[in-house]
């Protein structure tokens, strides 16, 4: 997943605005508590989220893969004043501390919380999103963009993470979620409908603006 020499990451950390003291708290509890915390934003990824959530200032964002709920309070930090965050997620184990997050943020208004099958759920969303970000299970992520794009307003945006999948997908042994991401990557690329950046951000980042 790191593909920076570890000198140049670090000083890109130190030259990055810093995380909240709750973020730090939540990066802290993800490490020494959970299960899996390189699933976890961090810190860098955290700030690009926020930056691209301001500068767009959506009404209203969709979240596929809560995790800890780092990621959806750095997307929530650029909501515009009347807006909202869905974020959906399978682990129900998870829910309590992640709720107690969003509460110690002042975000309980602001995110709508789900727990439950993306695929299952993104049919019933009767509303249109200004930002999505896909960062689940890697075999859905054609399909959650299928399901979410014509959701996702004109000029809005798709962000996926872990396009890069640590590098594998320019292996030539790959596995079942590589090979699910090489073919997302490559139905994006072939999408005329948006335009589309892959950002070699931490794990790869795939930007897409639907025209």
């Amino acid at each position: 997943m790191e593909f920076l020499p570890e000198n140049i990451a670090l000083y890109s950390a130190e030259h990055t605005s810093p995380e909240s003291d709750l973020l730090k708290q939540i990066n802290r509890d993800t490490h020494a508590r959970v299960m899996m915390p390189r699933m976890l934003s961090g810190h860098v990824q955290g700030r690009f989220l926020s930056m691209v959530s301001k500068f767009l200032q959506p009404k209203t964002i969709l979240e596929i893969g809560t995790y800890t709920g780092y990621s959806a309070i750095c997307l929530a930090e650029g909501l515009a004043p009347e807006g909202h965050l869905i974020t959906i997620d399978m682990n129900e184990e998870l829910e309590t501390r992640v709720r107690s997050y969003f509460s110690k943020a002042g975000l309980t208004s602001k995110i709508d919380y789900r727990i439950g099958d993306a695929a299952k759920i993104i049919p019933t969303l009767n509303q249109n999103f200004d930002l999505v970000f896909i960062d689940a299970d890697k075999e859905n992520y054609a399909l959650y963009y299928d399901l979410v794009f014509e959701k996702v307003n004109p000029g809005g945006a798709i962000l996926a993470d872990n396009v890069l999948w640590s590098g594998k997908v320019t292996q030539s042994k790959t596995d079942k979620d590589t090979r699910a991401l090489i073919e997302f990557n490559k139905k994006i690329q072939a999408d005329d409908r948006v335009e589309n950046l892959l950002l070699p951000l931490r794990d790869g980042i795939m930007m897409i603006r639907k025209k």
